[in-house]
């Protein structure tokens, strides 16, 4: 296995995040920081935006779940379209 791209969407435009998305075509995947305002103090994307970015995103999504219980909610992400 080589050396995979996965840009994170972290500080891309919120408003925009189809768009956004389209930019990193070449990549690999599509790296989406899921925070939840307990584990780490910030708080990010959830299921419901994972789910919508999933049906538009030119490459896979691969999720990195920075939650409390993360294997409780992990099959809900995968079931959203995440790896």
């Amino acid at each position: 296995m080589g050396i995979a791209i996965s840009p994170s969407i972290l500080s891309s435009d919120f408003a925009n995040l189809s768009a956004e998305l389209s930019r990193i075509e070449s990549a690999d995947w599509a790296h989406i920081d899921v925070m939840d305002n307990h584990f780490v103090p910030n708080l990010t994307i959830g299921q419901p935006v994972v789910e919508a970015l999933a049906k538009v995103s030119p490459v896979p999504i691969d999720a990195h779940l920075m939650i409390e219980d993360p294997d409780r909610w992990a099959p809900g992400y995968v079931e959203a379209g995440a790896a």
